[in-house]
């Protein structure tokens, strides 16, 4: 029997089934707020509409199935997107395919939907986007060893293999319908027929329609934010973290985070030195080499890092002081002082702790009046005996579960920004000021068990409380060198991608990172972010919260339907498109 090809296409929901024909091989396209399992059947809807604003990308997953038996060695390709009235093109190299790999969850996360088991996250390119090689099938001979493959790969009977594709719609793009495809063709090289027709060369063609709407997001995130530094990928690799070649490395984990819309940490070679007196010292050269970075990677946010001394609150409190003073005039002068903050403290949980607050707050606001001061803590007491730290604090930063609406009206009407933060399955505290309501309410947990979308529906929270930004510990803490997240991505044994949304590219053959679902719908959530504020901007706060409740009511009862937070991001970007044209 002929080997027959059934494409589906669909960014929508899984709503309509393809056609009921005989075939050897399926392909079910679904929306990217979804993880596909390994093993069960998935359905999907039979054309490709995505719907995009100019600088943002929209992406799908594609699910092959055998049916009957092995296929083997499939290959893919991207083409270009074209306008049809006048031939206008998004180039074949915005459209990007990944490999979606299954990873072993070896415990459960607490509370998590499903049991453990393989789970889809590391997304392996088929290009390597360094080298621009080919990255094929595993290979396990000689001196290459890749033990995931991106493209040629193999489908078995019984199971789910799954690509990830990423359109990028260029910030300079016309606005209108762009219509274009995907390639596939197995070994055996032969044409294809079923519910999709296929081209000349006898490949499987799989159309995609997107409509670009006529407004630009901005190139850098407007939702504030801070996600840790890459410190660990140099113990990981067994690197000098002072040597070129893990400053190489790092650089590619910088582009790769700002790529996705986050602030990249400011890698050490952009560091001053530092004056006898504690004065950071910026040169004229280091000056040029900060403007390339902020330029090139889209910053909006910098941390101004500790001061380098042993005992700031004591014999070197001037030094720190000086410092201080000396980063922030750095950055004043040069036009980057609206977004810098300082971390302060990380989660003060005892009387001795919030005295610290206080006189390191002090400290900083003495050598940097104007500098914000973050500390991880909500605003609202955890025990009214270890004393108030407002004055000290200018940037509260409550875990998802621990957020207080009241407690936030309160500091933001002082002047204070509030940001949020997630870690390790926590929920409400029993000193929340609204226990007893709140007790029995789920956040969104980032951990690979859960749904996609709780990585997304974070941005929209925020906007739900007037929370202006968003921090996360780390994106690659891989724990001890001898635990590979590729085979054990277990925090502390259950806490599955805990502070991890990167893979290390050493396993695939890429020296770099490997991107991660998480990491994909994390980047939607801020673009979506950046809806909220051009709707704010024509129509008003109220325009864009009466949306945003819709997806979360309350922290603790977000939407966890795709299809619906897909429908809002439309409804607000028709919106956006119509009064452009009005």
């Amino acid at each position: 029997m002929n080997r027959r090809l059934v494409a589906v296409l669909a960014l929508a929901c899984l709503t309509a089934v393809a056609q009921d024909v005989p075939r050897d091989m399926k392909l079910t396209v679904v929306n990217p707020l979804v993880r596909v399992p390994i093993d069960q059947a998935v359905t999907g809807a039979e054309t490709a509409e995505l719907f995009a604003a100019r600088g943002e990308t929209e992406s799908f997953q594609i699910v092959f199935t055998a049916t009957d038996e092995r296929v083997s060695r499939v290959k893919g390709e991207s083409w270009a997107l074209i306008r049809k009235e006048d031939g206008a093109a998004i180039h074949a190299n915005n459209v990007v395919l990944y490999r979606e790999t299954f990873v072993p969850l070896r415990n459960p996360a607490p509370g998590a939907p499903p049991p453990a088991g393989m789970v889809a996250d590391a997304l392996v390119p088929f290009q390597d986007p360094y080298t621009g090689e080919a990255i094929g099938e595993p290979v396990w001979q000689g001196k290459t060893v890749r033990r995931f493959g991106g493209g040629n790969f193999d489908i078995e009977p019984g199971r789910n293999t799954v690509l990830w594709v990423d359109v990028h719609v260029p910030a300079d793009t016309g606005p209108g319908v762009y219509e274009g495809r995907l390639t596939f063709e197995d070994s055996r090289d032969r044409r294809y027929n079923g519910s999709v027709s296929a081209d000349d060369e006898g490949k499987a063609k799989l159309p995609i329609r997107l409509t670009v709407w006529d407004f630009t997001l901005p190139p850098g995130p407007t939702h504030e934010n801070h996600f840790g530094g890459f410190g660990n990928v140099a113990g990981y690799l067994k690197l000098d973290p002072g040597s070129s070649e893990f400053q190489a490395i790092e650089e590619r984990y910088i582009e790769m985070m700002a790529a996705h819309r986050l602030n990249p940490p400011i890698p050490a070679r952009l560091k001053p030195a530092v004056a006898d007196d504690g004065t950071a010292q910026f040169s004229d050269e280091l000056t040029a080499q900060w403007a390339e970075f902020v330029k090139r990677y889209n910053v909006t946010n910098i941390e101004v890092p500790r001061a380098p001394f042993s005992d700031i609150l004591g014999a070197d409190r001037q030094k720190a002081i000086n410092f201080y003073r000396g980063w922030y005039a750095f950055l004043d002068k040069n036009g980057w002082a609206t977004g810098a903050y300082h971390y302060m403290l990380d989660e003060p949980n005892d009387a001795e702790a919030y005295d610290q607050v206080r006189k390191l707050g002090a400290l900083v606001a003495e050598g940097a009046p104007s500098l914000r001061r973050l500390v991880v803590e909500q605003p609202y007491l955890q025990d009214p005996t270890w004393g108030s730290i407002d004055e000290a604090v200018d940037i509260w930063c409550p875990l998802f579960g621990f957020i207080d609406e009241d407690a936030i009206k309160t500091v933001e009407a002082a002047g204070d920004d509030v940001w949020s933060y997630t870690a390790l399955c926590q929920r409400a505290p029993d000193y929340h000021p609204h226990y007893e309501t709140v007790k029995d309410w789920t956040p969104p947990f980032w951990e690979i068990d859960f749904p996609p979308i709780s990585y997304r529906i974070a941005t929209w929270i925020n906007r739900r409380y007037y929370i202006t930004g968003l921090l996360y510990w780390s994106t690659v803490y891989w724990g001890d060198p001898d635990r590979n997240p590729w085979d054990d991505p277990g925090f502390r044994g259950k806490f599955n991608g805990e502070g991890a949304l990167f893979y290390p590219g050493n396993e695939v053959g890429i020296d770099g990172p490997v991107a991660s679902i998480r990491l994909k719908n994390l980047r939607d959530g801020m673009e979506d972010y950046e809806f909220f504020k051009l709707l704010e901007a024509k129509s008003g706060p109220d325009a864009v919260l009466a949306i945003v409740r819709e997806a979360a009511p309350d922290w603790g009862h977000p939407t966890y339907d795709p299809q619906k937070l897909l429908e809002l991001r439309k409804r607000i970007g028709e919106t956006l498109a119509a009064a452009r044209r009005g």
